[in-house]
């Protein structure tokens, strides 16, 4: 069944206090109170991210057993009790008297409720993309399925339930979309089989026979018929009224101040990033003309090229990928622990698996997924795309070239450890749990990205692989990837970037293979903003540092910083650096 809003809402304020445990003295604790009530109001908002962080019940409301409610009625309590309870927190708290710790917290809450309300008011992705229905669906159907949160038959019967649901959850969809650009369909359309997919068969194995086969069917035969009407519905109906996928500059600008919470303008970071991109290459450049028989004669992109084109033939083969990521988690883990760069996370629940199809639209590499912030013994995944049978051997040497042997051993630093997986570990530990939630749920892009890149440069500074100049000209390669990001992502959605245009700045600039700019094209386009959090992450985590160690007297232990910026958990990096360096940036 769907759940409204108001159903949500009439045991808020009791179920929040029970879990956080906090003080029942309200009156004391005004924003303490309000934060509870901004988290667990907007998990309620969403039952398929309340299963994916560990929040499974609402009073006696069941939200793993619901899907989200995308109704008119539902949009317009959001965006009211957002204006609320923005007017509320700015009324109780007073920002002279909050602790740092508050200040930050309360910094995290205002952005967030200004990046939801500009996203509902202005740019309305839930009347123009039907990638968030159809991810909707398959993240609510699959989590249930991995998470151990309960027996695994109750998990069934919760997926059993939202099954019911799919075809309520279309229909809204249907009513509330307008239009669409044309790659955000065709992705739809592609997730969408992989929901078809999930029901008819993986989740059909798993949970037919602990709820029943015929209970299991009355409600997929439905779910499957109304998944396969939408489909049709997108190829015939949708894709007739077409959009434009770019944000705009206004409202590009608007949403990168929000959502990665930075002082520096699109503008300032795009040129940051282009002067990053050539600096680079020159660092790359001398490097190569080192290397075990390299041309040296030849100009500078040929240079680079050919010593890029010889480290990228050895790789995995299509069959061996995934071994091959399972053998350089254990190397890269081994590392870590002997150079003492942190402290590891005592829980060892971290599993390499297929990334789900519904979600290799915009993960057509790997990912990471987190433990839940409410439940963080549960598993942790390291996500890795399988290259498919059907494809030919030209696209799959392409994919191997561009994660090759050091390549695969980098993502896996980057996505696990001590990249990911480990930051939010850390991220897990925080405490008092209400805050542990709040910057686990709503942690900071560019601190979590940031992280990932800033921990890959730091296991190769301490000598990964015995210094290798093939991995560190592998790293400087992807380093460009992080600039070129940011240079695509600014410049597609606010400057009329053409697509040949943005493959000539990754094939020829950033030396990319050319499926892997294919397909981080078709992200960029899929997405806005998410993009350059790698890049203003990276740089603002060595700032941090930076800011650190001037407030040490110029000596950082690594070890030490490491671990007191982890343990604060995925906050906005310039309020980290005012909380361990008493500095802004």
């Amino acid at each position: 069944m769907m759940a409204t809003v108001a159903m949500r809402y009439s045991a808020l304020i009791l179920f929040a206090a029970m879990l956080c445990g906090c003080s029942a003295d309200r009156s004391r604790q005004p924003f303490v109170s309000l934060a509870e009530e901004f988290v667990y109001t907007t998990l309620a908002w969403s039952p398929v991210s309340a299963t994916q962080v560990g929040l499974h019940k609402h009073g006696e409301l069941r939200l793993d057993a619901i899907l989200d409610d995308f109704s008119p009625n539902a949009i317009e309590q959001q965006r009211n009790w957002l204006n609320d309870i923005r007017l509320r927190l700015l009324r109780a708290a007073d920002l002279q008297t909050l602790s740092a710790e508050d200040r930050a917290d309360f910094d995290i809450i205002q952005d967030q409720i200004a990046l939801s309300l500009h996203e509902i008011n202005t740019v309305q992705s839930y009347r123009h993309n039907p990638t968030i229905y159809v991810e909707l669906i398959g993240n609510g159907l699959y989590a249930p399925s991995v998470l151990e949160y309960a027996p695994k038959a109750e998990r069934c019967r919760h997926i059993v339930s939202r099954m019911r649901g799919v075809s309520a959850l279309l229909a809204q969809a249907r009513r509330n979309l307008t239009d669409s650009p044309e790659i955000w369909n065709e992705v739809a359309q592609d997730e969408n089989d992989g929901n078809i997919g999930l029901v008819e068969s993986t989740l059909r194995e798993a949970c037919s026979s602990e709820v029943g086969a015929a209970d299991y069917d009355a409600a997929a035969k439905p779910a499957v018929e109304a998944l396969r009407g939408f489909s049709t519905w997108l190829r015939e109906d949708l894709s007739q009224r077409r959009s434009d996928w770019r944000l705009g500059a206004e409202k590009y600008a608007a949403k990168f101040r929000y959502a990665l919470a930075t002082d520096a303008t699109p503008d300032h970071v795009l040129a940051a990033a282009e002067q990053d991109m050539r600096d680079t290459r020159r660092q790359m450049l001398a490097l190569a003309r080192t290397m075990p028989g390299a041309e040296t004669s030849g100009d500078e992109h040929e240079v680079i090229a050919g010593a890029l084109s010889k480290v990228a033939a050895n790789h995995a083969t299509r069959e061996t990928y995934f071994e091959a990521a399972r053998r350089d988690l254990a190397e890269v883990r081994a590392f870590v622990k002997d150079k003492d760069l942190l402290t590891l996370p005592p829980r060892d629940n971290l599993q390499v698996i297929e990334t789900p199809e519904f979600m290799r639209g915009i993960y057509s590499v790997g990912g990471f997924n987190s433990a839940p912030a409410f439940e963080p013994h549960l598993g942790a995944f390291y996500w890795l795309t399988p290259i498919p049978a059907t494809w030919p051997a030209a696209r799959v040497e392409s994919k191997l070239r561009e994660y090759n042997t050091f390549g695969l051993k980098l993502l896996t630093i980057h996505e696990a450890m001590p990249g990911h997986y480990v930051q939010l570990e850390y991220a897990n530990d925080v405490q008092p749990p209400l805050r542990r939630i709040l910057r686990s749920v709503f942690g900071n892009g560019p601190y979590v990205e940031g992280w990932a890149v800033y921990a890959t440069e730091a296991m190769l500074d301490s000598g990964y692989l015995n210094n290798d100049p093939g991995l560190r000209l592998t790293f400087l390669k992807q380093q460009l990837r992080v600039f070129a990001n940011t240079v695509l992502d600014v410049r597609l959605h606010t400057k009329g970037m053409t697509d040949s245009q943005a493959m000539d700045l990754m094939l020829e600039g950033a030396f990319q293979e050319n499926e892997e700019a294919q397909g981080k094209l078709r992200r960029a386009k899929l997405s806005s903003v998410q993009l350059p959090t790698y890049y203003v992450g990276w740089r603002d985590w060595h700032r941090v540092r930076e800011r650190y160690r001037e407030a040490h007297s110029g000596m950082v232990n690594l070890k030490e910083f490491h671990e007191r910026a982890l343990r604060e958990g995925a906050l906005p990096l310039p309020v980290l650096s005012r909380l361990i360096a008493g500095k802004a940036l």
